[in-house]
């Protein structure tokens, strides 16, 4: 039985993983338990679809080196921030120097959305941390930093002192523009002007101020259909992910304002981008197949497949199906499957900005070994 010790730093640790909200996210229950036969099987953890890294974090909470690998650069930027080894005044002193070395002006967006979202002085500030960031983020202090500011980007108006910096907004998710111009115009709402270096201290400590044990690991922008991210070595015991749902093709809509602090349009950008195929479900399960196949030729013998995989409204193909047709010659012998339960947290975040959604579906776990033939 944990101590009431034990139960507050692990809650500490796990408070690391809430950096940054992204689009179906799964628990870190889900990997902490698919790893926790770590002992048994040595080597490296696996995430091809990492998403904003839960299963690297969970593998650095176990001390198991590991690499994620996603084709979104704000998942990328995410999860990077959970492998870093950083001190929360180091954070803090680095946004400090940064918005107080800056001597000229940032590129700022000034249309509607733009006015209505932030306040003058705010986004002023927000731009700096962007020019600054977006061209040299390559140290743990800058990437943690980037990640803090990510998270706090938009979200809901609190009660007392504002916790995010925009207008309301839902957190997990970016409103698009015109709808979110006429809700605050309805609403009457105005972007207050929020104290940014409060906000980037309150959660420099919350995520950085209980140190994790340091682990190897690297989060790598690329698309896992392509064998290259993978490497050369076998040294994989674990892969342990789940793959964007059959029809769930808007990540980078869903977090363009994201992407636009990464360096991206200040607009929304409707092109797709690198993902998998949508259109149909066997060229969906066919790239599917060549991402297990990239996993296999990198893992060792002993390795072991999890993966949670659900369905979406408004596609009738059933995740079972579509699991196993992909699982077909791709190096892995599918052994079990088990009921997930439903996600939830996309319907309460859409709800929270007057947006309706479908009933969740149920998603399914899958367990996998790698094939001795």
């Amino acid at each position: 039985m944990r101590t009431s010790a034990a139960i507050r730093i692990q809650g500490a640790l796990e408070a690391l993983n809430g950096v940054c909200p992204y689009y179906t996210m799964f628990p870190l229950e889900f990997p902490m338990r698919a790893l926790r036969r770590s002992g048994s099987v040595k080597g490296w953890v696996l995430d091809p679809f990492c998403g904003r890294g839960t299963t690297t974090f969970a593998a650095r909470l176990r001390g198991l080196p590991t690499l994620g690998i996603d084709s979104n650069p704000v998942a990328v930027a995410i999860a990077a921030a959970k492998l870093c080894d950083v001190t929360p005044g180091a954070i803090i002193d680095e946004a400090l120097a940064i918005l107080g070395a800056s001597n000229g002006d940032p590129e700022i967006p000034s249309t509607v959305f733009w006015r209505y979202a932030y306040a003058p002085r705010t986004l002023r500030q927000i731009c700096i941390l962007r020019e600054v960031l977006r061209k040299s983020s390559g140290n743990d202090t800058r990437i943690a930093l980037r990640a803090i500011v990510l998270g706090a980007l938009h979200g809901p108006r609190g009660k007392t002192s504002p916790s995010y910096f925009s207008n309301q907004c839902p957190r997990t998710f970016a409103p698009k523009p015109d709808y979110a111009v006429s809700f605050w115009r309805r609403y009457k709402l105005r972007p207050v002007e929020v104290d940014i270096m409060r906000i980037i201290a309150e959660r420099a400590i919350r995520y950085y101020g209980t140190r994790v044990r340091r682990a190897r690991g690297r989060v790598v922008l690329a698309d896992s259909c392509s064998r290259r991210p993978f490497g050369k070595r076998r040294c994989f015991a674990w892969v342990v992910t789940s793959p964007p749902f059959y029809g769930l093709r808007t990540y980078m809509q869903d977090q363009w304002l994201r992407n636009w602090f990464l360096g991206g349009s200040p607009a929304v950008d409707y092109r797709l981008g690198a993902q998998l195929e949508h259109t149909d479900p066997i060229g969906f399960a066919d790239q599917l197949r060549a991402v297990w196949q990239n996993a296999a030729a990198v893992s060792v013998n002993g390795a072991r497949l999890v993966c949670r995989f659900g369905q979406i409204g408004d596609r009738p193909v059933h995740p079972i199906d579509l699991m196993r047709v992909s699982l077909v010659g791709s190096g892995w012998n599918l052994y079990t499957i088990r009921p997930a339960g439903t996600a939830r947290d996309g319907r309460r975040q859409a709800m929270q900005f007057g947006t309706s959604t479908t009933k969740p579906r149920n998603e399914y776990d899958f367990y996998a070994a790698l094939s001795t033939s």
